[in-house]
């Protein structure tokens, strides 16, 4: 059985939404899953895991959370060479750069991203959480 971490920071509950709806597509695709903050989760979890899902909202001028979202990502930037990955996260202004700059840098590291990416803005309507669901059934 595959055993996937869903990892994120969510300011408003937007993202922690989407991170609920990634999760449930991992438990019906039959894999085991397991539900971090990002302050509960770090690099030296990276290897229990067969597949990582990580979920953060667009900040300032579009970027990752500062304080305790891009820390932890950075810390396991070391780790996601050959892993299996998947990103999400809300926005409230832009057009997605910071999704688009975060698989970059994640293309970069060498990680397998195992779908599309899911932004959506604000609250996450049908659509969005039927792809976040799509998203963990990719990773399990």
């Amino acid at each position: 059985m595959s055993k996937v971490a869903v990892v994120y920071w969510s300011g408003t509950g937007n993202t922690e939404i989407m991170a609920g709806k990634v999760a449930d597509g991992v438990k019906a695709a039959g894999a085991e899953c397991s539900v971090f903050t990002a302050a509960e989760f770090s690099a030296d979890k990276m290897d229990e895991f067969d597949a990582v899902a990580f979920g953060c909202p667009s900040m300032g001028c579009e970027e990752l959370e500062d304080s305790e979202f891009a820390p932890m990502f950075m810390e396991c930037e070391a780790k996601l060479q050959g892993k299996k990955i998947a990103l999400f996260g809300s926005y409230g202004w832009g057009d997605g750069e910071w999704m688009r700059n975060w698989e970059e840098t994640c293309a970069n590291d060498g990680a397998v991203l195992a779908c599309d990416s899911v932004i959506c803005n604000n609250t996450p309507d049908e659509e969005a959480e039927e792809s976040c669901v799509a998203l963990g059934k990719a990773l399990a």
